[in-house]
């Protein structure tokens, strides 16, 4: 397996240390990740349950809880710093940040008199290490493989949500101006042209909060046909990037049968799957 670019040269405890934290390979490595994705999972369980009213009287008990697991978070981005061949360009790399900001707002914010309960959160993208943990290099390839299906169709999806932001557009313009008709009911509800496009929004995307809703008969007709524009709209970006897919994973087909011209072939067939004759004469 390739090992790390930051992974030392030089045999020691710092290589030894290296694999463990960083890899998945050992036991002791597996284990680590384990214990560091279960000590994040109860990092995040921890700030949810301190804003349950209810529990309000754990208060004390949950922030104990949260700084002993900051602790632990520090002492393993400080052993990360310790194990890598050049520490300062993992500080300043995507996980170096996400692991600082993982632990250093426990220790500041309350000084500050802030709570630091929306920055204990970034801790939940460090859960992505669990595809290295459970050796579900399979599923990454996958990930890159729809990635890019996704970005050979960005022209595609860009045209689609334009056409999305254009009938967003009308649809709520044309419900303000008819909700307002002559004093309507419904015109207190529909107070803006961007609050009537949050209302076309809800409804294309059949989310329907019911916070706003028409009362015109004209204004109901207009929201019925959003609802089936939303139905049919719905599934084209997936059908671009299906396509793409299929595209990119499809082997190619074998020439056409020279006797009767039958296409589809297999890649390894030697005889017509349809007359039977031999394909490579």
């Amino acid at each position: 397996m390739k090992r790390d670019v930051q992974r030392p040269a030089d045999p020691g405890w710092r290589r030894e240390w290296h694999d463990i934290i960083f890899e998945a390979d050992s036991p002791a490595g597996r284990w680590f990740d384990i214990g560091l994705l279960v000590a994040i999972l109860a990092s995040i369980v921890l700030v949810a349950m301190e804003t349950v009213p209810e529990y309000a009287a754990w208060q004390d008990q949950f922030v104990l809880c949260e700084r002993i697991l900051a602790g632990l978070f520090t002492i393993e981005y400080v052993m990360r710093l310790m194990t890598v061949r050049r520490p300062i360009k993992y500080a300043i790399s995507f996980w170096g940040i996400i692991d600082v900001l993982s632990f250093l707002p426990t220790f500041i914010m309350p000084l500050m008199g802030a709570s630091s309960a929306s920055f204990v959160t970034l801790r939940a993208i460090r859960l992505l290490r669990v595809f290295r943990v459970l050796k579900l290099w399979r599923m990454m390839d996958d990930a890159d493989e729809l990635a890019s299906a996704v970005w050979r169709s960005r022209n595609k999806i860009i045209v689609f949500l334009s056409v999305v932001l254009v009938a967003v557009t009308i649809s709520g313009t044309l419900m303000y101006h008819i909700e307002h008709l002559d004093g309507a009911e419904g015109s207190g509800q529909f107070t803006s042209i961007p609050q009537a496009m949050y209302w076309a929004i809800v409804t294309m995307t059949t989310v329907g909060y019911g916070d706003i809703v028409p009362k015109t008969t004209l204004g109901k007709f207009i929201s019925a046909a959003l609802i089936l524009l939303g139905y049919s709209l719905i599934i084209v970006p997936s059908t671009f990037v299906s396509a793409e897919i299929i595209q990119q994973t499809q082997t190619p087909d074998e020439p056409p049968c020279p006797h009767c011209a039958a296409v589809g072939q297999p890649v390894d067939a030697k005889y017509c799957y349809r007359c039977g004759d031999l394909l490579h004469v």
